[in-house]
Order: C-alpha cells, then structure tokens, then sequence
C-alpha cells in the first residue's frame, strides 16, 4: 500500500490549518503506519524551535510534533528552498526531519497515494 501524505504550508498560530493538520496525523496513525509529511513554505514555521505562542494567546501545539516519534511517523521531509528563502537552519527545527530539494519532495510526492494539505 502507497504512503498517505500530509503537507504543511501555513504558518502556525495565525490559523488553526497546523494544529488540524498535526490532529489528523496523529489520528491516521492509528490506521496507517506508512505516513509521509511534507513542510513546504510557511509551513517550515511549524516546526520552529523556542516559539512563544502564549505571548499572542495561542495554544502551544508545537511541541506535540515531538510525540511524531513515539507514533512511529520517521518520514518527515523539509524543503531546503523553503528553509532558505525564511533564514531557517536545520538546528533550529524541533523534531529531527530530513531537508530535501523541490525535486526530491515531488518524488516522495508522488509515491503517496493521496495527499492532504494543510
């Protein structure tokens, strides 16, 4: 059976599209072991080390993305475009996640057999 993908693009905390995404991964889960995510765009943002959401009264959902590995989820790919274009590196990110170019994530993409965005 094809990996189910979720791709992020949103930032977090400005809507609830990250924290809905997160909850229906979590929830896949229990059906599916072959899960793929995807951080494309703002979505890099989601997974942004020493956030301070309670400063703008939101909920920190961020570091619920920690407990990916204790579900089993290892297939999380970053766009390394994404990551520049924001000034992000690597060590910044919350969870460990592989950093991918456009074309290797258009590969992964086109493995999964279908595909939700967030």
């Amino acid at each position: 059976m094809k990996p189910l993908g979720f791709v992020f693009r949103s930032a977090p905390h400005g809507k609830s599209c990250g924290r809905e995404g997160l909850d229906a991964v979590l929830a896949t889960s229990a059906y599916s072991e072959d899960l793929h995510l995807f951080f494309l765009d703002d979505g890099v943002f989601q997974l942004l080390n020493k956030q301070q959401p309670a400063a703008i009264l939101s909920r920190d959902y961020i570091a619920t993305f920690k407990m990916l590995d204790l579900y089993d989820i290892e297939n999380i790919y970053v766009c390394r475009r994404s990551m520049a274009e924001r000034r992000m590196a690597k060590e910044e990110l919350i969870i460990d996640a592989a950093v991918l170019d456009e074309a290797e994530i258009t590969i992964k993409l086109q493995h999964c057999q279908r595909i939700l965005s967030f």
